[in-house]
């Protein structure tokens, strides 16, 4: 549900001389702790970690950009995947939004569904006693927790005791909207065990690399929310402009970048003193980022414009672009920095490129509007959510000029 409508609204939070010092600052670290060249940003594996840390610090197989994807299964049932995330550790999540009221779980290995969690709670079970009664969510877009015990799912909108009209993308009952929220899943259980409410229309959420704040897209608020998730709330709300959606936080886990979709916009925002900065007004539609691996580098999809940019991390400025199939919404980037893998939504394709040299690898078919995409570590896949009802999932281990058992 993203629909043409468009609006502008006042620039806000220009930076401060303290927020300008900040950056100056990564900017250094970056450049001094950069290791030269994406095809060895990985850190070296720490013989201390366990099974599951290594395979995310190590690269399966050959480097990603000598690689090709071969098909390897279309995962279908009672889903309406609007987005598909791995964790570090093996499971893999669908998010059905209203149309399921689902989110799925998988077995990265299997490929088998592992469980289906039914988007009902009740509010007064986790805090919020004045809207007991059972309250329905729609699952959007979801991260994962750094050791892959729990994954926060936004939810779109709720519906029951207490929500306010109806969430649309138009926003167009404005603030008697009610606030929506993040679910916790925790994939012990597989049950939801914590609600954290945030904005209006919440979307895209990223996490900080420490784990500790996760950073929420409020569509119709035209802002984003600081969540503390030790605490398991809330701390702030911070203005950026119409639709934001896609965000990525930094290393020095305060300082992110927000894309306002609609008011074709990029944001940069310090999380702890809660001030926004314009730093680029991109082309039409700029929808999702992803950060390298040594975060000097950010990708953007530019939807309205059918484009991939390449930014320098510490300036916000272009370094490179590249042409894409129709409407790119959703990427994801190898581990080892190398590869990046673009849904293009009207083409039912996805496209991937050659992060060192900017060119295009290979460009593979898929189901009926793709619109998610994650990269699942542990055994090198490439997972793709369409809309329509499907999963297509992509071995990319095999040579770009050989061939793959199945």
């Amino acid at each position: 549900m993203e629909a043409k409508h468009r609006r502008k609204l006042p620039s806000r939070g220009r930076s401060s001389h303290q927020f300008t010092v900040a950056m100056a600052i990564l900017s250094l670290v970056l450049a001094g702790g950069a290791v030269t060249g994406l095809g060895t940003s990985m850190p070296r594996p720490d013989p201390a970690a366990s099974p599951a840390e290594a395979a995310v610090r190590e690269p399966v197989g050959d480097p990603s950009n000598t690689t090709r994807l071969v098909h390897r299964d279309r995962i279908t049932g009672d889903i309406s995947p609007k987005s598909v995330v791995a964790s570090p550790t093996g499971d893999v999540i669908a998010n059905n939004m209203m149309y399921n009221h689902t989110s799925t779980l998988y077995d990265a290995s299997s490929l088998e569904l592992a469980a289906t969690v039914p988007d009902t709670v009740d509010l007064a079970e986790f805090g919020y006693p004045e809207r007991a009664g059972e309250t329905t969510g729609a699952p959007v877009e979801a991260v994962f927790s750094p050791d892959g015990k729990y994954a926060y799912v936004s939810q779109y909108s709720l519906k029951g005791p207490g929500a306010g009209e109806t969430a649309t993308d138009d926003c167009a009952a404005g603030d008697a909207i009610g606030n929506s929220a993040v679910y916790r899943l925790d994939l012990e259980t597989k049950e939801w065990d914590q609600v954290i409410e945030v904005g209006r229309v919440p979307k895209f959420i990223s996490l900080s690399p420490d784990g500790s704040v996760a950073l929420v897209s409020n569509w119709c608020d035209s802002s984003v929310s600081v969540v503390d998730l030790d605490k398991g709330e809330e701390i702030r709300q911070i203005p950026v402009d119409s639709a934001p959606r896609g965000s990525v936080v930094l290393p020095d886990n305060r300082t992110a970048y927000v894309t306002a979709m609609y008011a074709d916009e990029l944001y940069r925002v310090d999380l702890e003193t809660g001030e926004s900065e314009l730093v680029l007004e991109t082309g039409r539609k700029p929808r999702h980022l992803v950060l390298s691996p040594d975060a000097s580098r950010m990708y953007l999809t530019e939807s309205g414009d059918d484009r991939l940019l390449e930014l320098d991390t510490a300036t916000g400025e272009v370094l490179r672009e590249v042409a894409t199939g129709r409407e790119p919404r959703t990427m994801a980037i190898s581990p080892d920095g190398l590869a990046l893998y673009v849904v293009n939504y009207y083409a039912n394709t996805v496209t991937k490129f050659d992060a060192e040299t900017f060119e295009e690898i290979q460009t593979v078919e898929v189901g009926q509007n793709p619109i998610g995409i994650t990269y699942e570590p542990t055994h090198g896949r490439v997972w793709v959510a369409n809309y329509a009802g499907s999963i297509d999932v992509f071995d990319d281990t095999a040579p770009r000029d050989g061939t793959m058992e199945p």
